[in-house]
């Protein structure tokens, strides 16, 4: 069974649709990638499977649990899915050990001695401990989103959500950002990406799905995709990274 089904997923903001009848299915410890043209619907989907933005019609289930519609605990489903933006939204009146420690504290009701060692080492783990008791506003927004990122797995989520976490940085910040989502992945932690990194989501996913208008029109292993697409959409889209020099 897989671990994320999405099954005939529509949304749409009043007349205009957004997701049209799509499906999608992630196994546990999978990479799975969405690429596409903006506008094509990855950032809403990956929106509507942790909840912050209801579906029009469909469902989603995780771990055979359906995670949408009436009924829902919205609170539990956070619990297991953590998300992270391109932007970091951190709390700037905070410091970066808080920021971290925020969720845990606040949602879990972990012992605060407990989620402070936790949240030191994981501040460790991305080389930023020194930075601890230090603001946002003093780092580098690459040292922003790896916080932002830390951050999201100090709650321990069965399923992580990226949605374009390099595209506000700066060039030369963008590998130190990949370099943690590779460790991840080496390490098993289930992922759905949204990303324009065509070498980082070839080299890093199990599956890349390639949507348009709103639903994936072809989803296979990264080497297919990226070297034998199929469809002529994900062709002539491929097409126009490769003269972009993107990939």
């Amino acid at each position: 069974m897989s671990f994320l089904e999405i099954r005939d997923v529509n949304k749409q903001y009043g007349l205009t649709p957004v997701l049209n009848g799509l499906d999608l299915t992630v196994k546990e410890h999978q990479v799975v990638t969405l690429i596409g043209p903006s506008g094509c619907g990855k950032s809403t989907l990956l929106r509507c499977i942790n909840g912050l933005e209801p579906i029009s019609g469909g469902e989603i289930r995780i771990s055979g649990d359906r995670v949408t519609g009436p009924g829902v605990d919205m609170n539990a489903l956070r619990r297991q899915v953590g998300i992270v933006f391109q932007s970091y939204n951190l709390f700037p009146h905070m410091t970066v050990l808080d920021n971290v420690m925020l969720a845990p504290l606040r949602v879990l009701g972990l012992p605060k001695d407990q989620v402070e060692v936790e949240a030191v080492a994981l501040l460790r783990r991305i080389g930023l401990e020194a930075k601890a008791k230090g603001y946002p506003d003093s780092l580098s927004g690459g040292q922003q989103q790896r916080v932002a990122i830390v951050r999201a797995l100090a709650m321990k989520p069965r399923l992580l959500l990226l949605d374009e976490i390099t595209s506000a940085l700066d060039p030369e910040l963008v590998s130190e950002v990949l370099n943690i989502v590779r460790d991840l992945a080496a390490e098993g932690m289930t992922m759905l990406l949204a990303t324009h990194e065509m070498g980082f989501a070839r080299e890093v996913s199990s599956k890349v799905c390639f949507l348009q208008g709103g639903q994936i029109f072809e989803e296979g292993p990264p080497e297919q995709i990226f070297t034998a697409p199929r469809e002529e959409r994900t062709q002539a889209f491929l097409k126009r990274i490769i003269e972009a020099g993107r990939l």
